[in-house]
């Protein structure tokens, strides 16, 4: 069973087994590869479960392990990038709120 981690833990988790190497965070251009590599790897996955290219009866998805292997590296390039990933997605998630507020069709809820 795995201790649920904030992404600020899940950083410093990524820094300490990284900072073990003497090389080591790659520079940005090689992380942005293995990020462009990691999107294709879940591409496949999305096209496997829903588009027309099926896995065959024994694989199964890998989904899952391939979002792990995104974030990842994404992790790297905030820590590579000294950017406190909790601290960008709570900009983001504000900018999403106020900018697209009356975007979207809200859900009807009951609060009887």
């Amino acid at each position: 069973m795995t201790k649920e981690r904030t992404l600020g833990q899940l950083q410093d988790e990524v820094d300490r087994y990284i900072g073990q190497f003497d090389e080591g965070y790659f520079g940005p251009f090689e992380i942005l590869a293995g990020l462009m590599e990691e999107l294709g790897e879940v591409s496949t996955e999305i096209q496997h479960l829903y588009g027309t290219k099926k896995k065959k009866d024994k694989e199964t998805s890998a989904l899952e392990e391939e979002l792990g292997d995104f974030l990842f590296h994404i992790i790297c390039m905030a820590n590579r990038e000294d950017i406190d990933l909790e601290k960008a997605l709570t900009q983001t998630l504000h900018k999403y709120k106020t900018r697209d507020e009356n975007r979207w069709t809200r859900k009807e809820c009951n609060d009887d």
